[in-house]
């Protein structure tokens, strides 16, 4: 029986595909490595950004680092806003709620963000706890922010009544790595197919089915 359940934010509670690809495509200009392609850049949406920008644009680290500088240039003031909320997302959550569940954020963004993004939403009033990165880039792993979370909660000895829901390869990862279940959602960036590969407990197709997943 789970009493918590937490949330990956960027493609599982606000489709914010828009703000992070364009604010890469003009990191990627200022590093001198542009591409025209918006659509490229969706793999930019959901793992921690220093390690996409060394693998997507062949980069060491330091470039990287400059890399998510010149990112937060634009997302800040713009991009961060460039999102909606899923359909159905409020409605799940009210009902959540008044199940009486715990409920968290657990995103790779850094945590600044995370609070701005759902405070925007208005969705800050259903999470019990919200947690992110940090702005230097520490706790930047989904595992490490799911550890975070857990230690806010008082849950780090009661791991079998945690569940994460994400839409990445990188949230069950991180999940079983925390020694979470996953339920993962096939509405956001990852496919069908890599989150099979991945082995959630579950894909849902909408936030309807998350909801009737703890019915």
């Amino acid at each position: 029986m789970y009493k918590a359940i937490l949330f990956d934010l960027d493609g599982t509670l606000t489709d914010s595909g828009e703000g992070i690809m364009k604010s890469v495509q003009y990191a990627l200009e200022k590093l001198g490595k542009p591409e025209d392609d918006l659509e490229k850049l969706r793999v930019f949406v959901g793992p921690p950004l220093m390690e996409e920008f060394m693998e997507y644009a062949g980069v060491d680290e330091e470039a990287a680092r400059q890399g998510v500088t010149y990112y937060r240039e634009r997302y800040a003031p713009i991009s961060v806003f460039e999102n909606k909320v899923y359909p159905g997302i409020k409605d799940m959550l009210v009902q959540l709620k008044k199940k009486g569940y715990l409920l968290g954020v657990a995103s790779s963004k850094p945590e600044y963000f995370v609070k701005q993004v759902l405070e925007h939403f208005e969705l800050d009033v259903y999470f019990d706890q919200m947690v992110g990165s940090e702005l230097n880039g520490g706790r930047s792993k989904k595992s490490q922010v799911v550890e975070e979370v857990l230690r806010r909660f008082h849950l780090e000895n009661h791991r079998d009544q945690v569940i994460l829901v994400g839409d990445r390869e990188y949230d069950v990862l991180g999940a079983r790595e925390a020694g979470l279940d996953c339920l993962a959602v096939s509405y956001g960036y990852g496919s069908v197919e890599e989150l099979t590969k991945a082995g959630p407990l579950k894909i849902a197709g909408s936030a309807e089915e998350v909801l009737d997943f703890f019915e």
